[in-house]
């Protein structure tokens, strides 16, 4: 049920009806989208900041321009919650029935004011190139922008769209949206260059944007409807490549946010009144907390021991790390590549990098992990959470790590099915110097293990295996899918293996499986196709036995429930069993 009948809102369809209204209706406006804006994220949770102080801007954009034939390109997209309300959206926020309705990111499917599916940083102005060089070649005369902020100009493909956009022989407009924020604070040179330019209302020589030849504006308040009205009627129809520099404030509305930028940059259910989360603090052992431990450990041990992230240091709660070891802390901006190039430069001359990253951005940084890392075999050590199944936006998938990092030479991915597991891990991994390891955090929860009994040494791969009553049937489960495995194998009284490896294969205990066996089955947390059960099943292809592997089907789900996902993949207990018996049978 509509929760606000009488929100102006309501009536505004598409952003044509925006240019039917004053100043104070469109004031009245913004403070609507920022009340709903609270109350959807106190219910569902999702990004807070960005959208509260990107609503101004937004309003003022469908205000002067001509969607959906003038185009803009929302870096991220995660600020585009105004976005969405005025284009025909609002529903998703008026009415609490509907919050699923809508996605969190720009959706080409959802809606034509969208034009790509977003959910990676840097790529707004490099994409917006491409969209101005084909308007060009059709004589076309559509205004193209990019509005790029939260820190994506630290990140590499953000320069190298600049560096074609300033080239670009017609109109194209590069929105900087300066809230002086990422997803943690700014870092890096860029930080020095904007503030250079906000400390002097835009008037200082040192523009790096001029340099590169953009005609240049800056705004001061880009927070102010007006004002931001009036900047947009003065760039949008230049013709040549211009660079509008705004200044915002990030959480505007909603002073918790304000005070702390960090944590309300994207936050979990809460409660208004108290802006205190309704979701239940983690259990303590987790697999977070003991990555943390062993490298407070390993940086109290050596002191050329190195914690790196990209821009997520809340993910891994490396914020203690930070606090109480800055010189040991290094955060890289938004710039998976440079992450990975900062690890490898600093193990070659002798550091002990433990590079902290999500699964989903980890794409960004594909070649690094190849070029600079496998090919010069550098013992970097990486820790990957966030890889697995989930029901996230199809650009926050966590299910191709393994088909990424598995499939490089001299990379181990190793998987851990219990803490004491993860903890062996990784003090194996820095206490050896050969090759670069990976670590994948089980996302669900994992028992503790028992330390004593969990091996210290993966050198050489070797499957922990659990007999059966019946031999006929063994069943592999990686990672944290150990414990479905154990359930399936419980069942129908299998052999249970552990495998230890995501890609390393104990190539004599699958010979002595295949040998005792009738059918194999692998599980595993992430996409099946070029994963760790192929792997098996092409090893084994040659020998008498069945293999069934069960991942996710190389799809890009969107927003859809684990629990279907599993259940389309048979990944759950009664699939499984039943599949095995039909295969028996």
């Amino acid at each position: 049920m509509n929760q606000h009948p009488d929100f102006l809102l309501n009536e505004i369809h598409s952003p044509k009806d925006l240019k039917k209204l004053n100043l104070e209706q469109l004031k009245q406006l913004a403070s609507e989208i920022r009340t709903l804006i609270l109350e959807k994220d106190s219910v569902e949770g999702g990004h807070l900041g960005p959208d509260l102080g990107i609503v101004e801007t937004t309003i003022a954009y469908h205000y002067v321009f001509d969607a959906p034939n003038d185009k803009i390109v929302w870096d991220v997209s995660h600020q585009t919650y105004p976005h969405k309300m005025l284009t025909g959206r609002a529903i998703g926020w008026l009415d609490p029935e509907h919050y699923e309705d809508v996605t969190p990111y720009t959706n080409p499917e959802e809606s034509p004011y969208d034009y790509f599916a977003i959910g990676h940083t840097s790529t707004s102005i490099a994409l917006a190139t491409g969209l101005a060089k084909a308007r060009d070649l059709k004589g076309g005369h559509e205004r193209i922008a990019a509005l790029i902020g939260d820190g994506s100009l630290t990140g590499g493909l953000a320069f190298e769209g600049l560096n074609n956009a300033a080239v670009e022989k017609h109109n194209l407009l590069t929105i900087i949206n300066d809230n002086q924020m990422s997803i943690d604070e700014n870092v890096g040179g860029v930080v020095t260059a904007l503030k250079k330019l906000r400390d002097s209302n835009g008037e200082t020589p040192e523009n790096p944007f001029t340099a590169m030849g953009f005609d240049y504006y800056y705004e001061a308040n880009g927070n102010d409807i007006e004002k931001m009205i009036a900047a947009f009627e003065k760039v949008k129809d230049l013709d040549h490549p211009v660079v509008l520099h705004i200044n915002t404030l990030k959480g505007k509305g909603y002073q918790p946010a304000i005070d702390d930028e960090e944590a309300h940059h994207w936050v979990l259910p809460f409660d208004l009144k108290t802006d205190k989360t309704t979701v239940p603090a983690p259990t303590l052992p987790n697999a977070t907390s003991v990555a943390l431990d062993v490298t407070k450990k390993q940086i109290e041990k050596d002191k050329t021991t190195l914690a790196i992230n990209a821009a997520i240091p809340g993910v891994f709660g490396l914020g203690e790390i930070k606090k109480q070891y800055p010189d040991n802390y290094k955060d890289v901006g938004i710039a998976e590549q440079e992450s990975v190039a900062f690890a490898a430069g600093s193990v070659k001359e002798g550091g002990v990098p433990i590079l902290f990253e999500n699964s989903t951005f980890l794409q960004r940084a594909f070649d690094q992990l190849s070029h600079d890392v496998a090919a010069n075999d550098l013992p970097v050590v990486m820790i990957v959470g966030n890889g697995g199944i989930s029901s996230q936006s199809k650009t926050h998938l966590g299910i191709f790590d393994q088909v990424m990092v598995g499939n490089l030479p001299n990379w181990n991915y190793l998987a851990p099915t219990t803490l004491a597991e993860e903890k062996a891990m990784m003090e194996w991994a820095l206490s050896q110097r050969k090759h670069p390891i990976a670590i994948k955090l089980p996302t669900k929860s994992v028992p503790e293990g028992d330390d004593a009994k969990t091996i210290k040494n993966y050198d050489e791969i070797k499957y922990q295996i659990t007999s059966g009553k019946n031999p006929k049937i063994t069943i592999i489960g990686l990672g944290d899918f150990f414990g479905l495995a154990s359930e399936v194998a419980q069942q129908l009284g299998a052999t249970l293996v552990n495998p230890l490896s995501a890609n390393i294969l104990d190539k004599d205990a699958l010979d002595n499986l295949a040998h005792d066996s009738e059918v194999i089955v692998t599980l595993e947390d992430n996409a099946l196709d070029g994963g760790f059960g192929q792997k098996v099943a092409s090893y084994l292809g040659d020998q008498a036995v069945k293999v069934l592997n069960y991942g996710q089907d190389r799809v890009y789900t969107d927003q859809e429930p684990v629990k279907d996902i599993m259940e389309r993949n048979h990944i759950t207990v009664d699939h499984l069993t039943q599949d095995i018996k039909n295969i028996l049978d």
